[in-house]
């Protein structure tokens, strides 16, 4: 449609081998954000409170398959951008780099969610960590030795 309407080709006016930098340096930079994501999963499964103990009791299901599907969709954002490096050309008669953009689009969509979820399980984590606890503490009996049958004073 681009080729017909001569419009939307966005990354038409860099050559060949800018945009294979652009695409390298892409990738890398997809490649890191899903490390991180790989790290917030451990800062998640590593935070012990009591409300993140109960989410995880009634959601681990569809926190696994979003956790599962977050690093699914870097990886594939990865090879997405890696397979526009490898096949943009001069002419680029394959137009590799609209696969290019529609990886960093998928990509961006992806990361959104991954901040969103990152930041709604750290916010429960928080939420454990500052906010008082549902049990009350025990109360101090001043009379407990002489309860237990110890001496009186």
């Amino acid at each position: 449609m681009t080729r017909w309407w001569h419009r939307g080709d966005f990354l038409a006016w860099i050559d060949s081998s800018q945009r294979t930098d652009l695409y390298a340096a892409a990738a890398g930079v997809t490649s890191a954000i899903g490390g991180l994501s790989a790290i917030a999963i451990s800062l998640y499964s590593a935070a012990n409170g009591e409300r993140l103990r109960a989410v995880r009791r009634q959601q681990q299901h569809s926190l696994r398959r979003s956790w599962r599907s977050l690093l699914q969709g870097t990886a594939l954002a990865c090879l997405l951008l890696l397979a526009s490096l490898a096949l943009d050309r001069d002419k680029d008669p394959l137009s590799a780099r609209f696969v290019f953009e529609y990886a960093m689009v998928f990509a961006a969509c992806r990361f959104a969610r991954l901040v969103w979820l990152f930041d709604s399980v750290m916010h429960i984590s928080d939420a454990d960590l500052t906010e008082p606890s549902t049990v009350a503490p025990p109360a101090r009996d001043p009379n407990w030795v002489r309860r237990r049958g110890g001496p009186s004073p």
